[in-house]
């Protein structure tokens, strides 16, 4: 449990970086500031590496609206799927 908990929160942003290392340029297309990259690494990682694959020249449209919106929920269950079962961990205080 613990290792898919670690693969789901630092699988992307290891991608994400390995990623940026190997093929930079795609980056720079699909992004104009550093701002989003950043803010997406921290928050919507899975959403931020689908942009980047779906929209390489930082154009999104047809199906790569399903894509994102997939990913987005991804990155949403992963961030607030936790809080409905803490009170299931020992030593939780309610």
């Amino acid at each position: 449990m613990c290792g898919l908990l670690l693969l789901i929160i630092t699988g992307p942003r290891v991608m994400m970086f390995l990623w940026y290392i190997v093929n930079p340029r795609r980056w720079e297309n699909a992004f104009d500031s550093v701002i989003v990259p950043v803010f997406g690494f921290l928050f919507f990682p899975w959403t931020t590496l689908m942009f980047v694959t779906v929209s390489p020249h930082g154009n999104v449209d047809g199906n790569d609206w399903l894509w994102l919106g997939l990913a987005f929920l991804v990155d949403c269950f992963s961030a607030f799927g936790s809080l409905r079962n803490r009170n299931q961990m020992p030593g939780y205080a309610r």
